[in-house]
């Protein structure tokens, strides 16, 4: 009885451990073939591809990546292929990356693991990709800006008055801050949704030429019928126009006219390139005297003392055709009676188809005059410019920054100063002279304008053959430069 019961346990215990043994063998039958697609936990690109081969892992990578996009321009909304944005997975690196961390697990420990139920390390394998940043720079400028933005409306002159219609501002696609939204988008496998940035934008100023057309309105509305030629320089950006227009006709810019006191702004740079720093006292108040008060004898005492006791204009005249104003010349001096030292002859004053019966003492253009003013202002600013290059350690940024000042203390309340708001600061110098009939005939302001949109230049002479009518042309002088004032601060 008792050999029975030992034989009995026996056999139990054998077929208990023949069972253990199939089912061994059927885990790890088991095991082997979930072990031939990648184990659970892993991880590819941040999609979960557990219990999946290669070609079902990346099927599912590439469904989850190539996913179109939604993106939003304001209330437009656009679903758009990686594809087509130059997005391009590579699958084969992602794939062969994740299979090498399956391969290199140990068997036997991740069969125990198995065996037991117990979780093991994610294996995650980074996405693989590359964009195409000028394909994607070409589909938002070619497909979505070209087709979306709403351009701002340029503002326009309105005719007959010295204002300006302000245009519409617009909204356009910024897409260099959009590329690193889609960029982003386009690496996630769940944040997929895109806000494209939007800018708005001021509508432009009108161009000059549209300006140029407005004042030429102004000049054929006005009471006045002689000759008007104006030179207008932006000076942040350089563009510049400059015309000649009597009775709706254009002439070549360019034409030759009396300097008067305006003949003073080279007189005084020519002086300052001559004197030593500091300024004496006694050329300083000479310097006030002659901008500030445009009286006649300091600027004679200035050249006589300071640069050659009796042929200072000559001096000046030099220093002008150093600078490359060929059209600008001072020939004698201002006192009644000074003789003409010589007589100087310019592409301006050899002209046919206008004259302006210009004085022989003193010449200048508009365009002169402006780029003159324009040399003494860039030195003022940064020391450099032509006086920098053509007279160097000669004209100082201090000196230059003196000339803005005495310009600016030259205040009349007419002419171009009174065709601009109260406090506006210009610097300017004006001139006008009665002819030997007892008549005037021409009149001249040039000047730079600090506005708070931009800083111009802006030169208006006036000729009449007849007779110049001092109201008459004052008033359209005052309109040309309220219309600049508004052309370069629309509100």
């Amino acid at each position: 009885m008792k050999l029975q019961r030992i034989s009995l346990l026996r056999w139990i215990a054998i077929a208990l451990l023949v069972l253990s043994v199939v089912i061994l063998v059927l885990q790890l039958v088991r095991f082997s073939r979930l072990r031939a697609g990648f184990p659970a936990g892993t991880v590819i690109a941040d999609i979960p591809v557990g219990g999946l081969d290669q070609q079902g892992a990346a099927d599912r990578v590439t469904q989850a990546y190539n996913y179109p996009i939604e993106v939003h321009y304001g209330s437009e909304i656009f679903y758009l292929k990686p594809a087509s944005l130059g997005f391009k997975l590579d699958i084969d690196t992602m794939i062969a990356a994740a299979d090498q961390q399956r391969v290199n697990a140990p068997f036997w420990s991740s069969f125990w693991d198995y065996l037991w139920n117990r979780s093991t390390e994610a294996q995650t394998t980074p996405l693989a990709y590359s964009i195409d940043e000028k394909q994607l720079k070409m589909y938002l400028y070619d497909e979505i800006s070209s087709r979306y933005d709403n351009d701002p409306e340029q503002s326009q002159p309105i005719a007959g008055s010295t204002t300006f219609k302000i245009g519409a501002p617009g909204e356009v696609l910024d897409v260099d801050a959009s590329i690193l939204l889609i960029e982003q988008a386009l690496k996630s496998s769940s944040a997929r949704v895109v806000d494209l940035v939007v800018s708005e934008v001021d509508p432009p100023r009108p161009s000059l030429e549209n300006l140029e057309v407005l004042l030429k309105q102004l000049i054929d509305e006005s009471d006045y019928d002689g000759l008007t030629e104006v030179y207008i320089l932006d000076l942040e950006s350089g563009k510049e126009i400059n015309f000649a227009y009597e009775n709706g006709v254009d002439y070549d810019p360019g034409i030759s006219f009396t300097a008067a006191s305006t003949i003073k702004i080279p007189i005084m740079v020519t002086t300052f390139q001559y004197l030593s720093e500091p300024t004496s006292q006694a050329a300083a108040e000479l310097m006030q005297l002659m901008i500030e008060q445009s009286k006649n004898d300091p600027a004679d005492e200035l050249m006589e003392t300071y640069l050659s006791p009796t042929l200072g204009p000559l001096v000046v005249t030099d220093t002008m055709q150093q600078l490359g104003l060929e059209n600008t010349f001072l020939a004698g001096h201002f006192y009644i009676g000074a003789p003409l030292l010589q007589r100087f002859s310019t592409p301006a004053n050899t002209r046919t188809d206008y004259i302006t019966d210009p004085d022989t003492y003193n010449q200048t253009t508009t365009s002169d005059m402006g780029m003159l003013l324009e040399d003494i202002y860039q030195c003022a600013k940064t020391g450099g410019g032509t006086f920098g290059a053509i007279f160097p350690n000669e004209i100082t940024q201090n000196e230059c920054q003196t000339m803005i000042t005495y310009l600016t203390s030259n205040k009349i309340a007419v002419l171009l100063q009174a065709g601009l708001p109260d406090g506006t600061r210009i610097g300017h110098k004006h001139g006008w002279i009665t002819e030997t009939d007892g008549l005037m005939h021409a009149i001249f302001d040039v000047g730079v304008v600090f506005s708070p949109a931009g800083d111009y230049v802006i030169c208006v002479a006036m000729y009449h053959p007849v007779q110049l009518i001092f109201d008459t042309a004052n008033l359209l002088t005052a309109n040309i430069s309220t219309a600049v004032y508004n052309y370069f601060n629309i509100e």
